[in-house]
């Protein structure tokens, strides 16, 4: 543990050593065993999905393994973090099994999934902590009564872990967004003087990403399927949540919401009410951005992650002026 190797060695230092094992560790272990991994089949009616038929699929259960052992060797971890660390585990085993079936998951069985895991998310974050809200956009804290924020905990996690799984169908999106939508979190816990633990998390979340994204640069070697994205999605929603300010998600994650997010209302609207919208807009909108408008894949991931930064700097802004 880092708390640990800080009372042998500077802990700035065993921190540091952290984040070189967590980069190396992923590196090494996707190099290895990628070779292991169910193969991707191909997605019929993505924009140029069949070009991904045959690549090694469900690194994110690689990455997230090696994540969860990282935040076990160099963090002071308590209960209510063990219980965040097997909730993200447990995230990324429902989506591995589905990506090594050979029928995918129908949607109503991992929506289940993600709402049982969603109302463990609720009842822990409120066993082991307050009520109160902290709108930094307004200097202001609102309380909310602990069944109104529960039911809120759970709207929050479903939809973060759905978008951004949504959201994975060009070589690096995904990941790209999410590490800046963890960073602009991070950057924003610093200000706030947030949990060092939690903020250190964040980091090893981050590296262990990057150490997966030296594999899924454009052209890709293998994908991170829903073993990774439904694991980030989860992840994103704790970090927003321990952040102490969660309605920030709205805009700290907006380019996964939107790119995501779009073709969930989409369907959902026109199998249940029978109502159709955006008929001329493919979702996800990385789809409509290759198809339509012509832009390449590094292209598309470049300019989502511009904007979702540009985004990130504007709150960041905006919050130091309130402080």
């Amino acid at each position: 543990m880092i708390t640990y190797l800080g009372d042998k060695i500077d802990i700035r230092l065993a921190a540091f050593i952290g984040i070189v094992f967590a980069f190396a560790a992923t590196c090494f272990l996707l190099q290895k065993f990628s070779g292991l991994l169910p193969t991707d089949q191909g997605r019929e009616y993505a924009h140029d999905g069949k070009l991904s038929a045959g690549k090694p699929r469900g690194a994110g259960f690689i990455f997230v393994l090696v994540f969860l052992v990282a935040a076990v060797l160099f963090i002071g971890i308590e209960r209510e973090m063990v219980i965040y660390l097997i909730l993200v585990a447990a995230a990324m085993m429902t989506g591995f099994l589905d990506d090594c079936s050979k029928a995918p998951w129908g949607e109503y069985k991992k929506g289940l999934l993600d709402l049982i895991i969603a109302v463990m998310v609720a009842v822990t974050f409120l066993n082991f902590n307050s009520n109160a809200v902290d709108l930094m956009l307004f200097k202001t804290t609102v309380t909310v009564p602990p069944v109104v924020f529960g039911v809120l905990i759970v709207i929050l996690v479903w939809v973060s872990v759905n978008v951004t799984n949504c959201s994975d169908g060009v070589d690096g999106l995904s990941g790209t967004l999410t590490i800046v939508t963890l960073l602009s979190i991070y950057v924003l816990d610093r200000m706030k003087g947030t949990d060092e633990n939690y903020n250190y998390l964040i980091l090893l979340f981050v590296i262990c990403l990057l150490g997966y994204l030296w594999f899924n640069a454009t052209p890709s070697k293998l994908m991170m399927g829903d073993a990774g994205s439904r694991a980030m999605g989860l992840f994103i929603s704790i970090a927003v949540l321990k952040m102490g300010s969660p309605f920030l998600y709205v805009l700290l994650a907006l380019v996964l919401i939107l790119d995501g997010g779009l073709g969930l209302i989409k369907v959902s609207l026109l199998r249940f009410l029978k109502i159709k919208i955006l008929t001329n807009v493919r979702t996800p909108l990385h789809d409509h951005v290759r198809k339509v408008w012509g832009w390449s894949n590094t292209q598309t991931v470049y300019r989502f992650a511009i904007i979702q930064i540009m985004i990130a700097v504007g709150v960041v802004y905006m919050v130091s002026l309130l402080a």
